[in-house]
């Protein structure tokens, strides 16, 4: 870690957690930069407004993300931004799919403070960070690993319309949100379908669903 103040992103959808994040990294490095997000929209728009940001503290699950999918995003567009997870599910499998999934540490939201500022330490130098349960838990699953493969071939926008078809929206809800016209909407659906191999779009939104922490079992839903 170098002399300058480092930036970082906190991104948590509970104000009172982010709170407590931010002051233990304030503790540790009372110079840092701090930006917050509450939603996998806002963490993204932070990251590229930052692009030379030293790391982000990300929740598992907020609003545009599920599970693992904002992570698996984020260390596609930005590889060199290192994340911790921050999650309040401390099981090995859970830490083990992080990490497997890029992140560079991993804090249980039960930690207590000084063990949050010697993860962060430990990854702004370069490091790696997490339970020790994590070392004999199981790595990806080979279809879970193939998804989030071809889930960082999709753009930003193209992320974002998946994300919106798996909280159920339509074509024309869509493009509204994204103040696109419907055509443009099916051209990213035309592109999203391509790029994870799915024949329609129920099935890509499946196929996203096997990186949520609890993902539905095979075959679950067809």
């Amino acid at each position: 870690m170098n002399g300058a103040a480092p930036t970082i992103l906190v991104a948590d959808d509970h104000p009172l957690f982010r709170e407590a994040l931010k002051g233990a990294v304030s503790r540790l490095l009372p110079g840092a930069h701090l930006v917050e997000s509450d939603s996998a929209d806002a963490l993204f728009a932070s990251a590229e407004a930052h692009p030379d940001a030293d790391l982000v503290l990300l929740d598992l699950n907020m609003p545009g993300a599920h599970g693992f999918s904002a992570l698996v995003h984020l260390r596609a567009v930005q590889p060199q931004l290192p994340v911790i997870v921050v999650s309040a599910r401390e099981e090995a499998g859970v830490v083990r799919r992080a990490l497997d999934h890029g992140a560079a540490g991993f804090i249980p939201k039960s930690s207590d403070p000084g063990t949050i500022r010697d993860a962060i330490a430990a990854v702004l130098d370069g490091g790696h960070w997490a339970p020790q349960q994590a070392e004999h838990a199981e790595g990806l699953a080979p279809e879970e690993a193939q998804i989030a493969a071809r889930l960082q071939e999709l753009t930003p926008q193209q992320f974002r319309v998946l994300g919106m078809l798996g909280s159920g929206l339509l074509n024309k809800q869509i493009a509204h949100a994204l103040g696109v016209s419907e055509a443009t909407v099916k051209a990213h659906m035309t592109a999203i379908l391509r790029k994870l191999g799915a024949s329609n779009r129920t099935q890509a939104v499946l196929m996203a669903g096997r990186l949520a922490v609890d993902p539905e079992p095979a075959g679950a839903g067809d």
